[in-house]
């Protein structure tokens, strides 16, 4: 097997492997969402009920944790949409900024990544 340098894309068999693996992660996500939407909807009726008090500031804390999970959530499931539709498009695995393939191993860790453990560092680093 040729190493990622000689490589422009991934073959349509390893596109094959990630899209498995981002189906089980879009499989997973999905039922974290609905756990948190199912949450915050519990949290929210029990809010009506509860007395005012000093739990408010609890109640408020929590209601703002799970909204935020929430959108946390969509916004990965979004992600891990896009990178289907770029395996479908066969450019599943380039870095957007330096053409080159993302290794693997990085793909395998962040299934959505659009950059280069290279790019990404250049763009901490501010060059």
């Amino acid at each position: 097997m040729s190493t990622n340098d000689n490589k422009s894309r991934y073959s349509d068999e390893e596109l094959e492997e990630f899209d498995t693996l981002i189906r089980e992660k879009l499989a997973q996500a999905r039922e974290q969402l609905n756990f948190y939407q199912g949450q915050l909807e519990e949290f929210t009726d029990q809010g009506e009920a509860r007395i005012k008090g000093l739990d408010d500031g609890v109640g408020t804390s929590e209601s703002e944790r799970l909204n935020t999970m929430v959108a946390r959530t969509q916004k990965y499931i979004q992600h891990l949409e896009n990178a289907r539709v770029r395996i479908s498009n066969k450019v599943y695995g380039v870095c957007r900024e330096t053409g080159k393939l993302i290794s693997r191993e990085r793909l395998k860790a962040v299934p959505h990544a659009t950059l280069s453990i290279e790019a990404k560092q250049k763009r901490a680093s501010g060059e």
